[in-house]
């Protein structure tokens, strides 16, 4: 059964969503994606928000452009916590996503990333199941462990090679 559920607008959200999938699957985090309109399909979108607790999810990540309100959405209707990501546009550089998801009102919270900040937010997700999950606490405290073995691999072949040969 999924614990998380991964929703966009558009199939042009993917790259950005696929992120968010890419770091469950890692941690080992069952999901479920899918592609649903809450302006083009509102009946649909309404089915599957109501739906998202029966089905077993715990957090939903929803993705967003321009009037961004599938996040939103998603709040008003399922109890537990999601997180918006705003997608990067071509008129506002995203900037209108990002308003729109985070200035949600009282009483309907969408936890936000940054701008087209789909691990992140799949990271976010994960952190809040390891709320109650030891063994998945475990597997991000590991992910974090390599995040900075990462930045110190880079500084020491920094201090190698220098800046002018560093790549």
């Amino acid at each position: 059964m999924a614990k998380v559920g991964i929703v966009m607008g558009s199939d042009s959200d993917m790259p950005v969503m696929a992120k968010a999938a890419d770091i469950l699957e890692e941690l080992g985090i069952s999901y479920e994606m899918n592609i649903i309109s809450a302006h083009r399909e509102p009946d649909v979108f309404f089915e599957y928000a109501k739906g998202a607790e029966e089905r077993g999810l715990k957090v939903i990540i929803a993705g967003a452009g321009m009037a961004a309100h599938l996040p939103g959405m998603c709040a008003a209707i399922f109890p537990m916590p999601v997180i918006g990501i705003p997608m990067h546009t071509t008129s506002l550089g995203g900037r209108d996503s990002l308003y729109s998801i985070v200035q949600m009102p009282s009483g309907i919270p969408v936890a936000t990333v940054a701008i087209n900040g789909g691990a992140n937010a799949g990271i976010l997700a994960a952190k809040i199941l390891a709320t109650s999950d030891s063994e998945l606490l475990a597997k991000l405290k590991a992910y974090s462990k390599t995040l900075g073995e990462s930045v110190q691999e880079k500084d020491a072949k920094l201090q190698e090679v220098g800046y002018k040969n560093y790549r």
